[in-house]
């Protein structure tokens, strides 16, 4: 393979990596129970000491594979690099699930060039595993998006009418009243809705075309940075508000035509 400047192949190689071991600590830490160790930004956005410890891990793995990039985890200080990457991380990505032994939370890693931010960052690489079931979703960019060794690919030519769509709301009450109204407006438009918890596995859903479309506002870095990426490489548009970059205002995930529509949709039914 012909490696482009920063390595993809490497790169993608520590994520996965990291993200099994990652992975792996968090299930053991979840066989052994789990209690909420803090909220965050209100009563039911809950963090565990097991989201801090793999996070540690994670941490620790990165840094000594690369020294120079940077980092930005849900459960810890950012850090800046020199060599222009940034590790985008989310040690527990449902922990709510988690929480309540729901066997749909992930461990989301990637790597961006640029500022991490989604409006203007370039994924470069991206590792999504759930531990519970053993699936590990990769992707590279330029280079097509894997659940193990099988590629993937979105669900095209799905009618809006005939859309599987997902989608996730906020922890804060007040946010949530927008998103129900739009939620309750695709319900008579589409197949149907799902709400699984965590939004990289939502976006390898969409890749793997077990959801044809996902949208959701108010994604963090961390909970978007891997599952976009691989979204985007199995064949989706990704789009934020007003059809530009998706950042942490708004995504759309789907294939090309659903994407529009949906977007198209949320945007004029959001109150």
């Amino acid at each position: 393979m012909t490696l482009a400047p920063h390595g993809l192949d490497e790169l993608l190689l520590i994520g996965r990596d990291t993200a099994l071991a990652a992975g792996a600590l968090a299930l053991r830490r979840r066989r052994e129970g789990v209690e909420v160790a803090a909220t965050k930004s209100s009563p039911i956005d809950i963090v565990t000491a097991a989201d801090r410890e793999t996070e540690d891990l994670i941490r620790g793995l990165l840094a000594e594979a690369r020294p120079d990039d940077g980092f930005l985890g849900e459960e810890s200080a950012a850090t800046g690099g020199t060599s222009g990457l940034t590790w985008v991380v989310d040690p527990i990505d449902g922990t709510v699930n988690f929480l309540y032994d729901i066997p749909a939370w992930a461990v989301s890693i990637a790597v961006v060039e640029g500022d991490p931010e989604p409006r203007t960052w370039r994924a470069l690489a991206g590792a999504v595993v759930n531990p519970t079931n053993g699936e590990v979703f990769t992707a590279a960019v330029g280079q097509g998006a894997f659940l193990g060794h099988r590629e993937l690919r979105v669900t095209p030519d799905v009618a809006f009418d005939r859309a599987l769509v997902g989608t996730g709301f906020s922890y804060s009450l007040e946010s949530r009243e927008a998103q129900i109204a739009v939620a309750s407006g695709l319900l008579r438009r589409v197949r149907d809705l799902r709400r699984m918890g965590a939004a990289s596995l939502d976006l390898c859903s969409v890749a793997a075309g077990r959801l044809d479309a996902y949208y959701e506002w108010g994604l963090q870095p961390w909970d978007q940075a891997a599952g976009a990426l691989i979204a985007a490489e199995a064949g989706a548009d990704i789009f934020g508000v007003d059809g530009g970059p998706a950042d942490r205002d708004l995504l759309v995930a789907a294939a090309p035509g659903l994407a529009r529509e949906l977007l198209e949709f949320v945007t004029e039914h959001r109150p």
